[in-house]
Protein backbone atom coordinates (compact mmCIF):
# COMPACT_ATOMS: atom_id res chain seq x y z
CA UNK A 1 0.00 0.00 0.00
CA UNK A 2 1.27 3.80 -0.54
CA UNK A 3 0.58 6.38 0.96
CA UNK A 4 -2.66 7.36 -0.63
CA UNK A 5 -4.11 4.05 0.62
CA UNK A 6 -5.05 3.08 -3.33
CA UNK A 7 -2.58 0.75 -3.79
CA UNK A 8 -1.16 2.74 -6.88
CA UNK A 9 2.10 4.51 -6.61
CA UNK A 10 2.12 8.02 -7.20
CA UNK A 11 1.93 9.47 -10.68
CA UNK A 12 5.47 10.96 -11.73
CA UNK A 13 5.95 13.99 -14.34
CA UNK A 14 6.61 12.69 -17.95
CA UNK A 15 10.09 13.86 -18.89
CA UNK A 16 10.64 13.72 -22.98
CA UNK A 17 14.15 11.68 -23.58
CA UNK A 18 16.90 13.30 -24.42
CA UNK A 19 18.87 12.16 -27.20
CA UNK A 20 22.78 11.05 -26.54
CA UNK A 21 24.02 13.50 -29.37
CA UNK A 22 22.00 16.80 -28.25
CA UNK A 23 25.39 18.07 -28.16
CA UNK A 24 25.53 18.26 -31.85
CA UNK A 25 22.16 20.03 -32.23
CA UNK A 26 23.93 23.48 -31.33
CA UNK A 27 27.41 24.81 -32.33
CA UNK A 28 28.07 26.03 -28.76
CA UNK A 29 27.00 22.85 -27.62
CA UNK A 30 29.54 21.30 -29.70
CA UNK A 31 32.64 23.88 -28.91
CA UNK A 32 31.70 23.25 -25.37
CA UNK A 33 31.45 19.75 -25.31
CA UNK A 34 35.21 19.39 -27.76
CA UNK A 35 36.16 22.34 -24.71
CA UNK A 36 35.99 20.00 -22.36
CA UNK A 37 37.14 16.85 -24.31
CA UNK A 38 40.45 19.13 -25.06
CA UNK A 39 41.83 18.59 -21.24
CA UNK A 40 42.52 15.42 -22.14
CA UNK A 41 44.98 15.92 -24.80
CA UNK A 42 46.05 18.96 -22.86
CA UNK A 43 47.48 16.16 -19.56
CA UNK A 44 48.65 14.27 -23.34
CA UNK A 45 50.90 17.07 -23.55
CA UNK A 46 52.26 17.61 -20.03
CA UNK A 47 52.92 13.26 -20.17
CA UNK A 48 54.69 13.92 -23.35
CA UNK A 49 56.67 16.52 -22.17
CA UNK A 50 57.72 14.85 -18.57
CA UNK A 51 58.64 11.61 -20.36
CA UNK A 52 60.95 13.90 -23.18
CA UNK A 53 62.35 15.45 -19.65
CA UNK A 54 63.36 12.14 -17.83
CA UNK A 55 64.53 10.60 -21.39
CA UNK A 56 66.81 13.97 -21.72
CA UNK A 57 67.83 13.69 -18.18
CA UNK A 58 68.19 9.63 -18.44
CA UNK A 59 71.35 9.88 -21.04
CA UNK A 60 72.08 10.29 -24.99
CA UNK A 61 70.79 6.17 -25.01
CA UNK A 62 67.39 6.70 -23.46
CA UNK A 63 66.58 10.35 -25.48
CA UNK A 64 67.18 8.15 -28.81
CA UNK A 65 64.77 5.40 -27.40
CA UNK A 66 62.03 8.61 -26.82
CA UNK A 67 62.80 9.90 -30.45
CA UNK A 68 62.49 6.35 -32.22
CA UNK A 69 58.99 5.84 -30.00
CA UNK A 70 57.84 9.25 -30.74
CA UNK A 71 58.29 9.05 -34.70
CA UNK A 72 56.03 6.21 -34.66
CA UNK A 73 52.80 6.71 -36.58
CA UNK A 74 50.47 6.41 -33.86
CA UNK A 75 52.34 8.76 -31.47
CA UNK A 76 52.63 11.43 -34.33
CA UNK A 77 49.12 11.10 -35.11
CA UNK A 78 47.91 11.49 -31.63
CA UNK A 79 50.63 14.36 -31.63
CA UNK A 80 48.44 16.08 -34.52
CA UNK A 81 45.13 15.70 -33.12
CA UNK A 82 46.06 16.90 -29.34
CA UNK A 83 47.98 19.83 -31.18
CA UNK A 84 44.75 20.80 -32.70
CA UNK A 85 42.84 20.25 -29.39
CA UNK A 86 45.21 22.29 -27.53
CA UNK A 87 44.96 24.90 -30.19
CA UNK A 88 41.19 25.00 -29.86
CA UNK A 89 41.40 25.24 -25.90
CA UNK A 90 43.76 28.05 -26.11
CA UNK A 91 41.70 29.95 -28.31
CA UNK A 92 38.54 29.29 -26.35
CA UNK A 93 40.14 30.31 -23.32
CA UNK A 94 41.43 33.76 -24.71
CA UNK A 95 37.74 34.66 -25.98
CA UNK A 96 36.44 34.00 -23.00
CA UNK A 97 38.90 35.43 -21.14
CA UNK A 98 36.86 39.56 -20.76
CA UNK A 99 34.16 37.75 -19.03
CA UNK A 100 36.53 35.89 -16.40
CA UNK A 101 38.21 39.20 -15.62
CA UNK A 102 37.43 42.20 -15.77
CA UNK A 103 40.86 44.60 -15.89
CA UNK A 104 40.57 48.18 -14.65
CA UNK A 105 42.76 51.24 -15.91
CA UNK A 106 42.41 53.92 -14.49
CA UNK A 107 39.28 53.03 -12.74
CA UNK A 108 37.24 52.37 -16.28
CA UNK A 109 37.03 49.08 -17.81
CA UNK A 110 38.63 48.03 -20.31
CA UNK A 111 37.02 47.16 -23.10
CA UNK A 112 36.71 43.29 -23.74
CA UNK A 113 38.30 43.23 -27.23
CA UNK A 114 41.80 44.93 -26.23
CA UNK A 115 41.80 42.14 -23.11
CA UNK A 116 41.50 39.68 -25.98
CA UNK A 117 43.89 41.37 -28.20
CA UNK A 118 46.79 41.46 -25.16
CA UNK A 119 46.40 37.86 -24.74
CA UNK A 120 46.48 37.12 -28.51
CA UNK A 121 49.88 39.28 -28.40
CA UNK A 122 51.11 37.48 -25.53
CA UNK A 123 50.86 34.46 -27.46
CA UNK A 124 52.69 35.33 -30.20
CA UNK A 125 55.85 36.99 -27.99
CA UNK A 126 55.64 33.67 -25.93
CA UNK A 127 55.85 31.62 -29.37
CA UNK A 128 58.16 33.44 -31.07
CA UNK A 129 60.95 33.66 -28.05
CA UNK A 130 60.06 30.07 -27.92
CA UNK A 131 61.14 29.23 -31.99
CA UNK A 132 64.42 31.26 -31.06
CA UNK A 133 65.25 29.36 -28.11
CA UNK A 134 64.60 26.25 -30.25
CA UNK A 135 66.36 27.26 -33.17
CA UNK A 136 69.24 28.87 -31.55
Amino acid sequence: MTATGSGLAPARPYRQPVSRLWWLRRRSYLLFALRELSCVFVAWFVAFTLMLVVAVGSGPESYRDFLDWSARPWVIALDVIAAAFVLLHAVTWFNLAPKAMVVRLGGRPVRPAAVVAAHYLLWIVCSIIAVWVILR
